[in-house]
């Protein structure tokens, strides 16, 4: 073989490796991933109306989204626990009645008071229940009566190895708007099954599986400690979670589903906001699991829309006003369109709950 050939060879070797080199880069190499989605907010929190609250936002994480709302505490003194913080700490025990809408609730704790929220769930008794009013529950209080709703339909005896004369948790928190108004609004207990097992068809659905338990296939929380129902809502807290840290004037969310304006909740204080967080988002994504779309790229609501939003349930008509203790005084204004619930405590505001109809 000549000198030439050899030559020539050489060459056509070396272009097909270099060849094979570039296709290999070009064409096989993994793509690039796909950037992460942030929640990100304006620098400066924009203000909503003449009211001195201001919004910072939006949140994103695929069908739900929050802003936030900032403004000056209401509420002095020390912060009231939360019935989960005080249940775990088991300084709070809540008593069955035998009464399906009317519970009793005692502190025991020699010092500090206890916010039982208007949508808090709790678990065991003769059959779980949501509470229907917001109260303080102060130290030393002795048994006090509190309104409330089955969100089991199917059991009237002890659960396991659960107790029936008490309930023991109260770790979640009403995962629907429709569960609300049927509690606080329409105050029916057979629109509150019906709403119940709405939002177990929906997660089933949502979650392609059967998230009703074998133990009592009615229960609202068995339903919400599903594995599935909880691992796509941990997709959720996950990402937004950290949305209120190192933020000292936040006292309340809106919240957006789809696109579309759901409800909205402010507090007497910052530090009540932060205490309820977790147990607000961990419903809040249920819910959004619930009502997942198959698009879920459109979430954009204008700040003028919830301006309007706020304003105009803020200034709707009264319907109801109720005395729930000597300092717990709650006020309902309503709209066509929208639910507005006032808590005061001596006069001051300790928790507004706005609800789109």
């Amino acid at each position: 073989m000549t000198k030439k050939q050899i030559l020539a060879i050489f060459a056509g070797t070396f272009s097909l490796a270099t060849g094979i080199f570039a296709a290999r880069i070009f064409w096989f190499s993994p793509a690039a991933p796909e950037p992460l989605e942030v929640p990100v907010s304006p620098a400066e929190p924009q203000s909503v109306g003449n009211s001195g609250k201001r919004l910072s936002g939006p949140f994103t994480h695929k069908n739900l989204t929050f802003y936030l709302v900032h403004g000056e505490n209401t509420l002095t003194g020390k912060t009231p626990l939360t019935l989960e913080e005080a249940m775990e700490n088991n300084l709070v025990i809540v008593h069955e009645t035998g009464e399906v809408n009317e519970l009793a609730i005692e502190n025991v704790s020699k010092n500090d008071e206890v916010f039982a929220q208007a949508g808090d769930i709790v678990k065991g008794g003769q059959q779980d229940r949501v509470l229907a009013v917001d109260l303080i529950v102060p130290a030393r209080s002795g048994r006090m009566p509190i309104d409330s709703f089955c969100v089991e339909s199917e059991r009237w005896t002890g659960r396991g190895r659960e107790s029936m004369a008490q309930f023991n948790s109260s770790t979640e928190y009403v995962p629907s708007k429709d569960l609300k108004m049927a509690a606080k609004h329409s105050k029916s207990q057979s629109e509150v099954w019906d709403k119940v097992a709405d939002s177990q068809k929906k997660l089933s659905a949502a979650t392609n599986s059967n998230t009703v338990s074998n133990v009592s296939r009615s229960s609202l929380p068995l339903t919400l400690e599903n594995g599935k129902v909880r691992a796509e809502a941990e997709d959720y807290t996950k990402f937004l979670s950290d949305i209120v840290e190192h933020k000292s004037d936040i006292i309340g969310i809106v919240m957006v589903i789809n696109g579309k304006i759901n409800s909205a909740d402010t507090y007497g204080s910052s530090e009540l906001f932060v205490k309820l967080w977790p147990k607000l988002l961990k419903a809040a994504a249920i819910e959004a699991v619930a009502d997942s779309p198959e698009n879920s790229s459109q979430n954009a609501v204008a700040l003028a829309d919830i301006e309007s939003f706020l304003e105009t349930a803020e200034s709707a008509p009264v319907k109801e006003e109720r005395t729930i203790t000597d300092r717990i005084h709650m006020v309902n204004r309503e709209t066509e369109k929208s639910l507005f619930l006032t808590t005061l405590d001596r006069g001051i505001v300790l928790h507004k709950n706005y609800l789109m109809k």
